[in-house]
């Protein structure tokens, strides 16, 4: 794993064996990105990353100038392996957050520019999850949010999906939220 472009271009994400984890791949990752910035803006943005893992993505959004990223994990040793990252970097932008995301969204009192959240393929609560943040305060107006999944699965929002990207076995929903 790499971080594809910006500040930190080239680093390698190199996390211990063992976690529970299914990292983005570099092409869906470079995709995405690809998608963002064109589209969206990265820059100063407040970011939320669900279910971080790795912290793959939460570093790709540090690289590319957000502003603050989030990033959060039920998984202890996903969370200290971020913050051990971090460190390296020496990027003071990045907070952790070990905690269930359900939960996370319930006590929260922050809003955020973008949220993406990659919970694992057989997670259940996944649309529940969509809906919550589309019905809250936590995404901001104007605000987009990115759900990684299996590209066979679908859901059922109260906001259908702008859009959807396919690579591979893993999809892209984009959620945008209107000002």
């Amino acid at each position: 794993m790499r971080i594809v472009s910006g500040k930190y271009r080239g680093r390698r994400i190199n996390p211990p064996g063992g976690l529970p984890v299914r990292p983005t791949t570099d092409q869906a990752k470079e995709g995405l990105f690809n998608i963002l910035v064109h589209r969206f803006g990265i820059e100063g943005a407040r970011v939320l990353d669900l279910f971080c893992g790795t912290g793959n993505i939460s570093f790709e959004f540090l690289s590319r100038g957000a502003e603050r990223v989030l990033a959060v994990d039920k998984d202890f040793k996903c969370i200290d392996f971020v913050r051990s990252f971090a460190t390296v970097l020496r990027d003071d932008r990045l907070q952790t957050l070990c905690s269930d995301a359900s939960k996370m969204l319930e006590t929260t009192g922050e809003s955020f520019d973008l949220i993406f959240m990659d919970p694992p393929y057989e997670f259940e609560g996944t649309e529940s999850i969509i809906n919550r943040i589309l019905d809250s305060k936590i995404l901001n107006p104007g605000g987009l949010l990115i759900v990684e999944h299996r590209r066979t699965s679908a859901f059922k929002t109260g906001l259908p999906a702008s859009d959807i990207r396919v690579y591979g076995d893993s999809a892209f929903s984009f959620f945008l939220l209107q000002e």
